[in-house]
């Protein structure tokens, strides 16, 4: 569907993210010289990563095809073309865009890379009681510990390193308590407290055994429920963006409702430039990156929250209190990959730009954190790395 030129719309996903897109037709001006091979190509594409409490991230990801550029480029940059395709999984919305020599070229590594995403769902999902994380829950306590997959092996070993090095402030085994609040956001009303003392018995991430050498799992509590929503959408852009460079794409990006997996950036192009805006869309970037293979997530309640007698209350729940966050604030971190961006930002929201800022400088992987605090006297930041104003 041809949108035409400067048209914008407003697309809303899984009531989690607020994305504003703005298509641009390419522009071909006339050569004064009447050349028809000098040509300025102008393909843009702006999007909305997040809004939370008042605060965007938006990421721009713009192609520019200039002559100069152009006759420097190997032959085979000269043939890729732009493509993209969307479709919903795991509760939200997976976006890719990538760069091939042809739609079929396109089109096969799209539906590898989605068929893949599907996969997981079926493996990670903490909806479904029939997926292998579902399973894992519902038959605890485990008096025989129980092999698993390699992908939940690698998000749960992951969720708990990142529970160890944050002392339960991140914490996978949160699931009985995640399951009350999302009760408690349809209902409009607090969970009761002595149902909120019962989950919160269950949530403890030393109630988890890992066996790394038989790459077995038990959970040794009745009743425990697993939740990796945290990471598991950051895992599943990587693992998306893997199986497209194993087709050979390696100029591609993965949105997975906000959390991104950068691949190789487009032809011609540093990186995929993302930029930090004001509150005010219509004001100057606060600052300006350009990335290339790493993650980028953001986290916050600018959507998902409930308001119960006069409080606010996040999604996000801390695993050590039962309670969703009351506090505001939105995390944007940027580090190797999208699951590593995706659960420290998560993790950062429950701990506080203190706490929060002085592990992720702690961690090589990380490569900036940008902290939003929203209060009565307005936003307040705190940022780190490459995040930091120039």
């Amino acid at each position: 569907m041809d949108l035409g030129e400067g048209v914008l719309t407003d697309l809303r996903c899984a009531n989690r993210f607020r994305f504003v897109c703005l298509f641009s037709k390419p522009i071909t001006p006339r050569s004064p010289a009447g050349n028809r091979n000098e040509q300025v190509v102008l393909d843009k594409f702006l999007y909305v990563l997040s809004e939370r409490n008042k605060f965007i991230v938006i990421v721009a990801i713009t192609l520019l095809s200039f002559p100069v550029l152009l006759a420097a480029c190997p032959d085979a940059e000269l043939k890729l073309q732009r493509f993209e395709s969307a479709e919903r999984h795991m509760g939200t919305r997976f976006r890719m865009i990538l760069y091939a020599e042809d739609p079929r070229t396109a089109n096969r590594a799209f539906a590898a890379a989605f068929a893949r995403i599907q996969q997981l769902n079926q493996t990670l999902s903490d909806y479904d009681t029939n997926s292998e994380l579902g399973q894992l829950g519902a038959t605890s306590p485990h008096t025989v510990p129980v092999r698993v997959s390699h992908d939940l092996w690698t998000v749960i070993h992951h969720a708990q390193q990142l529970s160890a090095e944050t002392n339960g402030a991140f914490d996978a085994t949160v699931g009985p308590l995640t399951k009350l609040w999302r009760r408690a956001r349809r209902r409009k009303m607090l969970p009761p407290a002595a149902l909120l003392e019962q989950a919160r018995k269950l949530v403890d991430y030393e109630f988890l055994e890992m066996d790394p050498n038989n790459r077995t799992i038990r959970l040794v509590r009745p009743n425990m429920r697993l939740d990796v929503g945290a990471l598991g959408k950051g895992y599943a852009a990587d693992t998306a963006l893997a199986e497209l460079r194993a087709l050979g794409i390696a100029r591609a990006s993965v949105d997975a409702g906000g959390d991104l997996a950068l691949g190789d950036p487009p032809p011609g192009d540093d990186g995929w430039k993302i930029a930090v805006a004001n509150t005010d869309l219509a004001a100057a970037p606060s600052r300006m990156i350009t990335l290339a293979n790493v993650g980028v997530a953001t986290s916050g309640d600018a959507r998902q929250f409930v308001e119960i007698g006069g409080v606010r209350y996040s999604h996000i729940v801390d695993p050590r209190t039962g309670l969703g966050l009351t506090s505001r604030s939105s995390v944007t971190v940027v580090a190797r990959d999208c699951m590593t961006a995706d659960a420290l930002a998560s993790a950062i929201s429950v701990m506080g730009p203190h706490d929060g800022l002085k592990l992720a400088r702690a961690k090589p992987c990380v490569s900036g954190v940008l902290v939003v605090l929203l209060g009565e006297c307005g936003p307040q930041t705190c940022a780190t790395g490459l995040l930091c104003k120039p």
